[in-house]
């Protein structure tokens, strides 16, 4: 008999266990120790008893959702849908379900997000074949982009750094607000982003997973924060780059790409560093990984559908 409920704190040993293995068979290698998933139902805007959903079968947890919506720039809002269902019992319409649970309620969170903007559906399609592939495409989504996984092997050979016009450290929480407005400005002109505001963006600095000492700000003699990198980690191997950006009128000057291999050469235990990058980005994310000596590891895709007008 399976049972509908909400992700609990009791429960993140189980989800902690269910990630992990969805981790390993959809290839999205996407995995969580259980006090990163406990931080995920106290961030800010979540409320697990409305945005969250559990599915057992006795005491087995054999599928799970979460639901966060943002706004963007573009005047919309993106209601992002993840989750997913364990490998032994796929294809009994448990996805479809699921799905059917999540998309009213994102529309509804997003209307207390933006009321009247109009709303974006989003799922990740994981890596080719997967196969949330097909279910999605049934309810009308459609790929709309790829994403580069990209890798740096650490092989201990020296990291060279170069100089820029700017003095590059490891940010403190003396940083973190200039860092927002940092990032804010720096990906106004990039495809699906939108602001994070100071409590967004505190969930975002205060994670466990984020290895600060070995992130990167690039500051003019004001202070100002003109680039940053910033790193974290969720399995011991890998240090993973989870914000790279330049704000526009410093853009140029090589100041990503400095601090990007200052990050590099702080990944001190580290088998590699890895990051993602939209295949499309504006500013040509991608040949600036590359010059920095990061390869493609993989493509994963994101899928969108428009939620109709209710």
């Amino acid at each position: 008999m399976t049972t509908w409920s909400h992700l609990r704190p009791e429960d993140v040993p189980a989800w902690a266990e269910l990630t992990n293995l969805l981790a390993r068979v959809d290839q999205t290698e996407e995995f969580y120790e259980a006090e990163d998933l406990a931080e995920e139902l106290t961030e800010h805007g979540f409320t697990p008893e409305l945005d969250s959903w559990a599915l057992w079968e006795g005491d087995r947890l054999i599928g799970y959702g979460q639901l966060r919506c943002r706004a963007t720039h573009d005047g919309r809002v993106k209601a992002y849908l993840g989750g997913g269902i364990h490998p032994d019992v796929r294809r009994r319409g448990l996805g479809t379900e699921l799905m059917d649970r999540m998309e009213p309620r994102g529309r509804e969170l997003a209307a207390q997000v933006a009321p009247g903007a109009p709303v974006t559906w989003s799922v990740s399609g994981g890596v080719e074949g997967a196969s949330v592939r097909p279910m999605l495409e049934h309810r009308g989504y459609a790929i709309v982009r790829y994403w580069n996984e990209m890798r740096r092997v650490l092989d201990g050979s020296p990291v060279e750094v170069p100089e820029v016009d700017a003095v590059l450290v490891s940010p403190t929480d003396e940083h973190r607000e200039a860092t927002r407005l940092a990032h804010n400005e720096a990906f106004r002109d990039h495809w699906g982003s939108g602001p994070q505001s100071p409590e967004d963006w505190a969930d975002t600095w205060g994670a466990r997973s984020n290895r600060m000492a070995a992130s990167t700000v690039a500051l003019d003699p004001q202070g100002r924060v003109l680039a940053y990198v910033l790193a974290g980690t969720w399995v011991p191997e890998e240090l993973y780059v989870s914000r790279v950006g330049t704000v526009p009128a410093a853009r140029g000057r090589g100041l990503a790409h400095a601090a990007l291999l200052r990050t590099v050469s702080l990944a001190e235990g580290f088998d590699y560093v890895a990051l993602d990058v939209d295949s499309a980005s504006p500013t040509g994310a991608t040949r600036l990984y590359e010059r920095a000596g990061f390869s493609l590891s993989k493509v994963t895709c994101l899928y969108h559908r428009d939620a109709p007008a209710p």
